[in-house]
């Protein structure tokens, strides 16, 4: 992928900040020695069969854009060995996080990429994914920020184009008006249908929820989470 088209498409689906605090040498050195081993080579054509991407055999493929810390993706991907998992996150420490601690403990079913999650979204061949997870996503609270939302039509499309049916699109957040957001887009989505039962649903974490630091951070301000489930039809 050219500069010029990485610039366009980064405008197009990724609008958040991709550097913080320098990286400790040991971070650099790993960030430098893992991730090129991890990334994905969007270069290349996209197998036929994204189960073949992976160091070990697996029954199925998921994929978490945005993963932060990586303790979610890390927690799932160590509890799931038999599934394959690609996690998106532009964010350098972030990335450099979750390779020091995969650095320490190695993870065959793990594959990573560090750009505009979109770019992934569009690669992979249509049916290929068992599920989405997209956790505490960058809000843009600002009305005339809306539009930046990962949470989109166009995205929205995506999913369905890739998903396998019955495969799940999970989403949590702690702001009110993205939740609402979400609801709206998807159940108006024909290829979604939203799993709840009781208003409780809302509210309950998903199972062996292992939290982020960005939950942890909405607890300590006084905001509550909401989880949400949606099934491709």
């Amino acid at each position: 992928m050219t500069d010029e088209l990485r610039r366009k498409r980064a405008t197009e689906g990724f609008f958040g900040r991709r550097h913080g605090k320098p990286l400790r040498p040991f971070q650099r050195a790993t960030r430098e020695d893992l991730l090129p081993r991890l990334r994905l080579d969007l270069t290349s054509p996209a197998p036929a069969d994204p189960r073949t991407l992976f160091g070990v055999p697996v029954e199925g493929v998921r994929i978490e854009i945005g993963f932060g810390g990586g303790e979610h993706l890390l927690h799932e991907a160590r509890r799931f060995p038999q599934m394959g998992f690609i996690g998106v996150e532009p964010f350098v420490n972030g990335m450099a996080k979750l390779l020091a601690a995969v650095k320490q403990d190695p993870l065959a079913n793990l594959r990573l990429y560090d750009e505009d999650a979109t770019q992934i979204l569009d690669w992979l061949p249509p049916a290929s994914l068992d599920g989405i997870d997209l956790f505490y996503p960058d809000p843009w609270p600002k009305k005339r920020h809306w539009k930046r939302r990962f949470v989109s039509d166009k995205n929205l499309d995506r999913f369905a184009r890739v998903m396998k049916p019955g495969g799940r699109f999970r989403f949590a957040s702690d702001i009110e008006s993205y939740v609402n957001w979400t609801l709206l887009h998807c159940r108006r989505h024909e290829a979604f249908e939203w799993q709840a039962s009781s208003a409780a649903d809302w509210h309950t974490p998903y199972e062996a929820w292992p939290g982020t630091r960005y939950e942890a951070k909405a607890v300590r301000e006084g905001r509550r989470a909401a989880y949400l489930t949606f099934i491709r039809l």
